[in-house]
């Protein structure tokens, strides 16, 4: 304790010595402490005064800023509020514009699709009867060869003359040119009352009536020469006054023919003057309404001035005929006349023998100096015709620019002086940007011409080189073996190009063992379309040679052979569809190799390299394409002959529902649904089974898709006719128990076409109205709500259908009540504004227009392998 009071004791003292001095500190300081802090609440007073009063300021300020940011608020809302206003109008109207120009659009492309598939069915259809006409034409033709061919119809120096004076071969040969010069009328009249006496129609239809006559000329040429024969043969036994009547029955054969020549010579005069007539009554017309120059009179009047030569050469041909003729008559003449006396010499026949001969020179004299004549008259009679055209076509196209320039003047009088020379500066820069165009075409073309050359240069040089290295070869060969002839073998395959050739004589060896003779089973496990690939190589190979005669040759042989095979086998669905795939396969090569920018996107450069080099062969692709359609015709010609008997038993009377069979309307007999039990009687299943084969025929074959699709659409067409047409004939399928059925078969067809993946084909859309009439069979009919649900549903069926099916409509049993009168009438009031056909039954032989979508092939030509069993080792690759 003492310790700790020593401790606190200054401690205590030190504390009172602060303590101290802490008082006498805060003494001091207080009064200077308050005296500033009053200073500063003073100023701080008067700072909080001047910020009040720039406070009321700020606010009175702000407070009319506020008024007058509210009063423009409200301004620009009201604007918001119109613009908003203007803007829904303007989208309003924009709306109804684009569906007014949509439905004008869609209206316009209907139209245009509508307008484009009637050109083709009608072009098809064309096609269709021209192949009819033609079959005809090969028939009389057939019928004519056996008639000359039959020995009762020989001729022989006692029977000419009377076979002559009955002229049974020229009867003939007029009813066969006859029937076509008649369908040629009839198109002509046609044409004339529609196209106001069109020149270019005429023109066809002269062309094909002077083919049509030298296809005569051309028989009546090889009558007479079988005819010479046979007298030569008959001559010889008989006496001399036997050969002048055989002399003199030519020679009424001849003035026969010659006024049938003339007579159809003044026929197509009289048609000529009325198309003159026309052709100047249309002029005439045109001058007085457009002002247009006097060109179809300068046209009238240089045809006028060929025609008037053109009788010149006949009446010429004419008299130098009449003049040989009588001379040899007089010669024959004087010889007869001449007294027997070297008869009774040690040669009798010999004088007999020499004026034999001599008549039969002096014939052939006279009848090759017809022929001369005759081709000299055909080729002016083709140069006038080639100068009409062209200046018809000069007359068009100077009459087209003159309707041009007439609008664009008539459009720049309407214009101010500013436009008119705005107008003929933007005529200006199109003519010269058309011009411009125009020579970028003939400097690719120059182009192109010059890559071809380069290209053949190439190929020359490398013939030049190859050809070296075969000389030094061959004369290396003369000292070797036959070790060497291996190695130019080998060198060939590897260079193999994509050709073969083939000698010009081998052709119809080609066509028979490639078209004609082929079967389709013979190349099962080859390439598809191997024939089509194999006739391109040869026209490849026929091009790279610049022998357009060998083209021309072996594409129609070719033509002629597919037909004759088709005429021969008119009821083969396998061969049919064989040659459509192939044909259309050579048609989709020519495209794809003709050197035609639109048809190369797709093809590689080893391809480009395969295309052709010196012909254009367009002309030949659009007779590939008329074929291809009348093939696709008998095809599905030959389809509907095998479906059409299964469908209706297989469609309405086959029990595909099982249990349905006793729910039948009252009055009826069962019918039997097993396809054993009658032979007319089919289950779907048949049905479905026959359409499997044909799409496994065509699949197989290397048929077009496109193609596929379209036929089994024709073929669902038809199946949906034939069935609609015994639903609409019959009262004992139209029952709800068969539209159940019907419906059924309907669902089975359908998902048939899902599983072959051509539900794309339209085949379904087809098959509307069927499966409409089974709704229509199963729906209610009593109230008016049911009478609207039947109009609003069955927008495929016409009135006259709907009431027929609800007439023919027979209840299951005695509970059910029939349709009424009333509710048909119903149906028959809501239905009034449709304008429906008044046709009942549908078309079941309607068929619609094919369409070939181009198609290439990935193949490139030096990768196809011909088999051997071909017989085809007289081509060799190139």
């Amino acid at each position: 304790s003492e310790q700790l009071s020593v401790v606190t004791s200054p401690h205590t003292m030190e504390v009172e010595k602060l303590k101290k001095e802490l008082a006498r500190y805060q003494q001091g300081h207080s009064g200077d402490s308050s005296l500033r802090l009053q200073e500063e609440v003073e100023s701080l007073r008067a700072e909080l005064q001047r910020a009040h009063s720039e406070r009321k300021i700020l606010e009175d300020t702000h407070t009319k800023e506020k008024d007058e940011l509210k009063k423009q608020v409200a301004v620009l809302e009201q604007e918001n509020a119109l613009l908003k206003d203007e803007k829904e109008q303007l989208n309003n109207q924009i709306l109804c514009q684009v569906k007014d120009e949509f439905a004008q659009n869609s209206v316009k492309e209907n139209l245009m699709k509508r307008e484009l598939e009637e050109e083709r069915s009608r072009y098809q259809n064309l096609v269709k009867e021209y192949s009819r006409l033609e079959q005809r034409y090969d028939n009389l033709r057939d019928e004519m060869s056996i008639i000359k061919q039959t020995p009762g119809h020989r001729r022989n120096p006692s029977n000419q003359s009377s076979l002559e004076s009955d002229s049974n071969y020229p009867s003939i040969s007029t009813s066969e040119v006859g029937d076509t010069e008649d369908a040629l009328q009839q198109v002509e009249d046609i044409g004339l009352e529609k196209a106001a006496m069109d020149m270019t129609v005429f023109l066809k239809l002269q062309k094909r009536v002077r083919e049509l006559e030298q296809e005569r000329k051309k028989l009546q040429v090889q009558l007479e020469k079988r005819e010479q024969l046979d007298g030569r043969k008959v001559q010889g036994e008989q006496a001399k006054n036997d050969l002048d009547l055989d002399q003199d029955a030519d020679l009424a054969y001849n003035s026969l023919k010659r006024q049938e020549l003339e007579s159809e010579n003044k026929k197509l005069k009289n048609d000529l003057n009325e198309l003159r007539k026309a052709v100047a009554d249309q002029a005439t017309q045109n001058n007085s309404t457009h002002g247009s120059p006097d060109s179809y009179h300068l046209l009238l009047n240089q045809l006028k001035l060929a025609n008037e030569e053109l009788e010149v050469r006949k009446e010429e041909v004419l008299i130098l005929r009449t003049q040989i003729v009588s001379a040899d008559q007089r010669r024959l003449a004087s010889k007869s006349t001449e007294p027997n006396i070297n008869a009774r010499t040690s040669w009798p026949n010999s004088e007999k023998h020499v004026d034999q001969e001599d008549a039969i020179e002096a014939y052939h004299g006279v009848c090759q100096t017809n022929r001369l004549l005759e081709a000299q008259l055909q080729a002016q009679s083709r140069e006038h015709e080639e100068e009409v055209e062209g200046l018809k076509a000069q007359v068009e196209a100077l009459k087209e620019e003159l309707d041009k320039q007439q609008q664009t003047f008539c459009q720049t009088l309407l214009l101010s002086p500013e436009a008119q020379v705005e107008f003929g500066v933007q005529q200006e820069i199109s003519r010269l940007t058309n011009e411009n165009l125009d020579l970028k075409e003939l400097v690719e073309k120059l182009e192109k011409n010059e890559r071809k050359l380069k290209k053949q240069l190439k190929i020359y040089m490398k013939k030049v080189q190859d050809l070296e290295a075969a000389q030094a070869l061959t004369q290396s060969e003369r000292k070797r073996h036959e070790l060497n002839r291996q190695v130019t073998v080998q060198r060939k395959e590897k260079d193999f190009q994509g050709m073969l050739e083939y000698h010009k004589e081998d052709e119809a060896l080609l066509i028979r063992n490639l078209v004609t003779e082929l079967k389709p089973q013979t190349l099962a496990g080859t390439v598809p379309c191997l024939p089509a690939y194999v006739l391109y190589m040869c026209i490849r190979h026929a091009d790279y040679v610049n022998d357009d005669l060998k083209v021309h040759s072996l594409l129609t042989s070719t033509i002629n052979g597919i037909k004759k095979v088709l005429k021969k086998h008119n009821e083969d669905f396998e061969m049919t569809s064989f040659w459509l795939s192939n044909t259309c396969r050579l048609l989709h090569c020519l495209k794809q190799y003709s050197g035609d920018e639109g048809f190369m996107t797709q093809n590689t450069p080893k391809q480009n390299e395969h295309c052709l080099k010196n012909f254009d062969l367009t002309e030949y692709r659009q007779v590939l394409s008329d074929l291809s359609i009348q093939i696709y015709q008998q095809l599905i010609k030959i389809a509907e002959g095998v479906l059409q008997p299964m469908i209706v038993s297989a469609m309405l009377e086959n029990e595909s529902i099982q249990g349905l069979s006793g729910v039948k309307p009252t009055g009826y007999r069962k019918r039997s649904s097993s396809m054993v039990d009658g032979d007319n009687s089919y289950c779907l299943e048949a049905v479905i089974r026959q359409m499997t084969s044909f799409h496994t025929v065509m699949r197989d074959q290397g048929l077009d898709p496109e193609i596929i699709l379209q036929v089994f659409k024709q073929l669902f067409y038809m199946i949906n006719a034939v069935t609609l047409n015994n639903l609409l004939l019959r009262k004992d399928v139209c029952s709800w128990s068969t539209g159940m059925q019907l419906r059924y078969n309907i669902s089975q067809l359908e998902e048939w076409l899902r599983g072959r993946n051509l539900h794309q084909s339209g085949a379904v859309q087809t098959m509307e109205p069927l499966i409409q009439a089974a709704q229509l069979l199963q729906l209610k009919k009593k109230t008016p709500e049911d009478a609207e649900a039947i109009c609003s549903l069955c927008t495929s069926l016409s009135t006259q259908q709907i009431v027929k099916i609800l007439n023919l409509y027979t209840p299951l049993n005695e509970f059910e009540e029939r349709v009424t009168v009333a509710f048909i009438r119903t149906i028959q009031a809501q239905l009034q504004e449709r304008n429906d056909p008044q046709q009942l039954l549908l078309d079941s032989k309607h068929m619609f227009p094919v369409l070939f979508p181009f198609n290439p092939s990935s193949l490139t030509m030096d990768s196809i392998h011909i088999p051997a069993y071909l017989n085809l080792e007289f081509l060799s690759e190139v």
